[in-house]
């Protein structure tokens, strides 16, 4: 049966790596994923305005704990081998499939059917940051009561065979500007604010932001465009793009409040106008004792004591956790998993050792057992 499974497993990761979808444009992917629960002891719930699915698998009428399982469902837009597409280089494919290998396990034992209560959460636009928080305001978390994530982790953090009870992401943002100026000739620079002389001194009082050595963060001008191909002009107006991290939600305050600083002293010092949009941003992880006890208990029974590392702090982020930033008493954490990914999460050639999926599947399957009080 484990063979079957496991061949389950990998042919649904090569129909989803095959047909990946960018965030919310997974429209065949929730179709794909709603028929299969479905054809396999589901009952689901899609929405109008948005992709994503939910299947409800087991008795949701005695009372019993409900313990939801998610999967992110989009893809990367990257350039692959010189041709721009939508690019499962995040694992995204991976845990599609790992998922519906734990309602499929489910399924091989009929007898837990009426001894669980469980919901197979299939986010959508996990790469924006939205979808988690979108599935939220639809109420996907208001009966649920212990939350499992599971994402794939490259060889620098884990090797395959290992995994992690949680993974403790750090916060992420997103800032998008506009120095909005007027342009002059290149032989009278008194006329103007150089845009890219600004975009400049913004890197430079970036550079010089100093915060908790001991807390990893960072920010950095991503992106940057002026001018254009009269190279007499000197351009007035630029847009640019930061990418902000920091490991903890606090911290990421702190980092916020600098860089705001910084955009008044260049309006004070110029005289001009600098439009900044803050993006919501991801949120840092906040940690739940009891379920990454729960992990720690399944991976032990499923891998060996000595295949459990310790919690892998990761300065990537991931929306999973404004689900317990929404509903703070939910018990949720986020499974690491080792499976020998290189050559890095985002490669658009990463690769990963398949085999390592069904430790996923494994590892979440008796994650639910151990949620519940029963056992494999």
């Amino acid at each position: 049966m484990e063979n079957t499974l496991a061949k389950k497993v990998q042919d649904t990761f090569d129909h989803l790596h095959a047909n990946a979808e960018i965030s919310w444009e997974e429209v065949e992917t929730t179709q794909y994923l709603k028929q299969l629960l479905e054809q396999h002891g589901c009952t689901t719930e899609t929405f109008e305005d948005c992709t994503g699915v939910i299947g409800r698998y087991g008795n949701f009428d005695k009372g019993l704990p409900v313990v939801g399982i998610r999967a992110d469902i989009d893809a990367l837009w990257q350039e692959v081998n010189g041709e721009f597409q939508a690019n499962h280089s995040c694992g995204h494919d991976a845990h599609m499939a790992m998922v519906l290998g734990v309602l499929w396990k489910l399924e091989e034992h009929p007898e837990l059917r009426d001894q669980i209560a469980v919901k197979f959460v299939f986010q959508p636009a996990e790469e924006k940051g939205e979808g988690a928080l979108k599935l939220v305001d639809k109420g996907a978390m208001d009966d649920v009561d212990y939350f499992y994530g599971v994402h794939l982790r490259p060889v620098q953090e884990t090797a395959a065979g290992y995994a992690s009870p949680v993974i403790v992401h750090g916060a992420a943002k997103v800032v998008t500007g506009v120095i909005n100026g007027d342009d002059a000739h290149g032989a009278r620079p008194h006329l103007t604010n150089n845009a890219i002389e600004i975009g400049a001194q913004i890197v430079n009082m970036l550079n010089q932001i100093h915060l908790d050595p001991l807390q990893p963060h960072s920010v950095k001008m991503t992106a940057f465009h002026a001018g254009g191909k009269s190279a007499n002009i000197i351009p007035g107006k630029a847009a640019f793009s930061l990418d902000m991290r920091a490991q903890t939600n606090e911290l990421m305050a702190q980092l916020t409040e600098k860089v705001q600083n910084i955009f008044e002293t260049i309006r004070a010092q110029y005289g001009l106008e600098l439009e900044a949009t803050f993006g919501e941003g991801i949120a840092a992880a906040e940690k739940d004792q009891e379920a990454i006890d729960i992990m720690t208990d399944a991976i032990t029974a499923v891998l060996g004591e000595d295949k459990l590392k310790a919690p892998l702090v990761t300065t990537g982020g991931d929306d999973f956790h404004f689900y317990k930033i929404k509903k703070p008493e939910l018990k949720a954490t986020m499974l690491g998993l080792g499976c020998g990914l290189a050559p890095g999460l985002h490669h658009p050639n990463m690769s990963f050792n398949h085999e390592s999926m069904m430790d996923g599947v494994n590892i979440l399957h008796e994650a639910i057992l151990q949620t519940y009080g029963l056992h494999s």
